[in-house]
């Protein structure tokens, strides 16, 4: 093998590793909101800004790395059981669950979907 040949096969194998660690950060990222408030309540809309602006300061930007599925159920109880249950079905990356309104609904859903017989991860 000559000189020029082994760089170029060195080189390469030095560069696939990183190549295929940029890969894989090109996945898009799921985040499940489940929310016990109306969309539109103004104090709420507040918190979700920082949120979304905490999250962009650390490298995460809406339809570039990360997709939000929100679910308002306005502190409707039986809204709030159906939305947990389907967050938990879209299995994203990690929920976020604002009081414990919201909090109890999904540890059961969350319960209720390991115990079934659907093929959807829950890390």
């Amino acid at each position: 093998m000559r000189r020029r040949e082994f760089i170029t096969l060195l080189g390469g194998a030095v560069a696939w590793p990183v190549a295929a660690r940029a890969q894989q950060s090109k996945r898009m990222r799921r985040i499940g909101v489940l929310m016990p408030y109306a969309a539109n309540d103004p104090q709420v809309q507040s918190r979700n800004a920082a949120f979304l602006q905490g999250l962009q300061q650390l490298g995460w930007t809406v339809g570039t790395n990360v997709e939000i599925d929100y679910r308002w159920s306005a502190g409707n109880e039986d809204d709030t059981r159906k939305y947990a249950a389907e967050l938990v079905a879209l299995a994203p990356d990690v929920i976020f669950a604002s009081g414990s309104t919201a909090v109890g609904p999904l540890q059961r859903a969350i319960a209720a979907c390991r115990s079934c017989s659907r093929s959807h991860p829950i890390r």
